[in-house]
């Protein structure tokens, strides 16, 4: 009969301790900044601030490039998305379509197969956006929009 007395004891402190520890995390977190809680406090703060801002965002679906390969003659498809400020107006976007393609062609297809299959999607990305800011620049057009993103790309 003891031995049941002492597992009912131990149960009920180990239910107390488990208690006890909930509630003083609980509020020891409670009193933390909320940046912090990440475990990421000197990297968060950018991230919140970029995310303040409210953007739209323009498909630029299946621009389709030819490519040079070794043997044989290699495409690449790509979906992009032009990323633009809310207040930009979608109109304008649209009219930037062929210039977008244009330009995406134009640049990729001066391109090797193995060289373009070798960048990576952020360099790929940055060629892109730097080809398509001179184009419109060459054209004296306006930039509607921020970045140029590449949502789906397909190497065949």
């Amino acid at each position: 009969m003891a031995l049941p007395r002492i597992i009912l004891i131990v149960l009920i402190l180990n239910t107390l301790i488990l208690l006890g520890s909930v509630g003083l995390n609980y509020h020891l977190l409670s009193n933390v900044p909320a940046q912090t809680t990440t475990g990421l406090a000197s990297s968060a703060a950018p991230v919140e601030t970029a995310t303040n801002r409210d953007y739209q965002f323009f498909p630029v679906e299946k621009v389709i490039v030819n490519l040079r390969g070794e043997n044989r003659e290699r495409y690449f498809v790509l979906d992009l998305v032009l990323q633009a400020e809310l207040e930009t107006d979608a109109h304008r976007l649209e009219q930037i379509d062929p210039i977008v393609r244009n330009s995406v062609v134009a640049n990729l297809s001066a391109m090797g197969f193995e060289e373009l299959r070798a960048m990576s999607i952020s360099e790929l990305q940055g060629r892109l956006e730097s080809a398509l800011i001179a184009d419109l620049a060459a054209r004296k057009l306006n930039q509607p929009f921020a970045h140029v993103l590449v949502s789906k790309m397909i190497v065949q």
